[in-house]
């Protein structure tokens, strides 16, 4: 294999983990430790 295919294949698959990582985060169970700072400040 050569070093730029790998390189690409490495730097997709932490993007791929990244996206996965912050849409877990985002909507699934630690979502509920969250705070929305506008809920917060009600004018």
């Amino acid at each position: 294999m050569e070093p730029a295919t790998a390189l690409n294949i490495s730097i997709c698959a932490t993007l791929v983990g990244l996206t996965a990582y912050a849409i877990y985060t985002a909507f699934g169970p630690p979502s509920k430790a969250l705070d929305d700072p506008f809920e917060d400040h009600e004018d």
